[in-house]
């Protein structure tokens, strides 16, 4: 079955430029041209993946983006003509998974997709290897065992439910910010530079900089630090990167 890509563009030359390339790649494609509709195709539709225009009638990108990020783990691609790094963090943190700026090519931008539809498919074969899911599911079944759970005194990071607990009670977590806890968490006590963390956890495609480490790394603390000003499980090490003391 092919993914449903929601397309959020209001310019629409390359509103239909997107639409034709996506449904050439096999895509099936969902198209609105404000922040309202997106809002609605979201939510009623459950698309695999969201183009998600910055500059938007009504309500802008950043508010669609920080909205469905309460509600669901949706992969959203950030398009936008404002270059400013500023714009870019924002963004992230926001919730938006990767950041493209126009004008782009559209080689490059279905390159992104293609990247982070192969994460959420990861994710999938890895529930189905642990016998935890059907292949065509998009979730874990509720009743299934763990499998595996990595314990740091209180946390607990369920890497195939893709659970954080803290006090054994689950705590939100973006998707990214999972990834990034969990492959901390695997290598605890050991100094990680940033450019590994974004090579391993945002993939050598992944556009951006050290920055985005230094953003999620925050998310992280304020959700499983006792005091994130005086960080004891995320460490920073000085002119290196972060390590997890667990």
């Amino acid at each position: 079955m092919p993914y449903q890509v929601l397309i959020v563009e209001d310019d629409e030359t390359l509103r239909e430029t997107l639409e034709y390339n996506l449904r050439n790649q096999g895509y099936e494609v969902l198209v609105a041209d404000n922040g309202y509709t997106a809002l609605e195709l979201a939510r009623s539709r459950q698309p695999a993946l969201m183009l998600l225009d910055l500059m938007l009638p009504g309500i802008d990108g950043f508010e669609v983006c920080r909205i469905l990020r309460k509600e669901m783990s949706l992969p959203i691609l950030m398009l936008t003509a404002r270059t400013e790094e500023v714009d870019k963090i924002i963004g992230l943190e926001v919730g938006a998974d990767d950041y493209l700026t126009k004008p782009f090519s559209m080689r490059e931008l279905l390159a992104r997709v293609k990247a982070l539809l192969r994460r959420v498919e990861l994710i999938r074969e890895d529930l189905v290897a642990q016998g935890d899911a059907q292949p065509d599911a998009a979730r874990p079944a509720l009743d299934t065992p763990r499998t595996e759970t990595l314990t740091f005194g209180n946390l607990a990071i369920d890497e195939t439910r893709r659970e954080v607990r803290l006090d054994g009670r689950p705590i939100r977590v973006k998707p990214k910010e999972f990834d990034l806890l969990l492959f901390l968490a695997r290598h605890r006590g050991i100094a990680l530079s940033r450019d590994l963390i974004l090579e391993r956890v945002w993939g050598w495609s992944f556009d951006g900089n050290s920055r985005t480490v230094d953003v999620h790394i925050r998310w992280l603390r304020e959700k499983v630090e006792p005091d994130p000003a005086n960080a004891a499980r995320i460490v920073t090490v000085r002119g290196i990167g972060y390590r997890f003391d667990g």
